[in-house]
């Protein structure tokens, strides 16, 4: 279940406020089923994935990846898988959590752990969401954002790209008001 905190301290768990919440973002979020399976489950419940699995789990997922090629002309999908382990984790997450755009949508499909997604709101104010499994979001071009793990330090999203070269982050300068709560 997604959650939405405003600079303020009003937190919106429910899919149809946050929705108005972020509208004026034109930030899509919603909720798709990984649906029942086992083998699909069972690889999710592992801390890392080989390249194999990822795939296997890629390709279970597919419906999703279909419907966005047809909608919006997405090429290319990976799966990405974070973890305490990984080496240099810290350093690899430190680029997305200063405010940032990026000239392409940044589309994630979450299937495990959760993320943050901090924005800046047209009027400057800013809020943090935390998406969960089966939380689909997109995060359209130019929007300034930020993300970064929750104290669980795991996620496994898959990713949906028209290009990768426009995931590139472009700092804004400006400073985070919120944040690592």
């Amino acid at each position: 279940m997604a959650i939405l905190k405003l600079e303020d301290g009003t937190v919106y768990t429910d899919l149809q406020s946050i929705s108005q919440e972020l509208a004026p973002l034109n930030v899509q979020l919603d909720y798709w089923a990984i649906g029942e399976d086992g083998q699909i489950n069972q690889k999710l419940t592992k801390a890392s994935l080989d390249d194999s699995e990822k795939e296997e789990v890629l390709k279970g997922l597919d419906k999703y990846f279909e419907q966005l090629k047809q909608e919006a002309g997405y090429q290319e999908r990976d799966l990405i898988v974070l973890h305490p382990e990984i080496p240099n984790l810290d350093d690899m997450l430190k680029k997305f959590d200063s405010i940032h755009t990026h000239a392409d949508d940044e589309v994630r499909y979450i299937v495990d752990g959760e993320g943050i997604f901090g924005f800046v709101r047209p009027d400057g104010s800013q809020v943090e969401l935390t998406i969960q499994p089966q939380e689909y979001i997109n995060v359209p071009a130019g929007c300034e954002h930020w993300f970064y793990l929750t104290p669980a330090r795991r996620i496994k999203a898959v990713r949906y790209f028209i290009g990768k070269e426009g995931w590139v982050p472009e700092y804004t300068g400006r400073e985070k008001v919120i944040g690592n709560w």
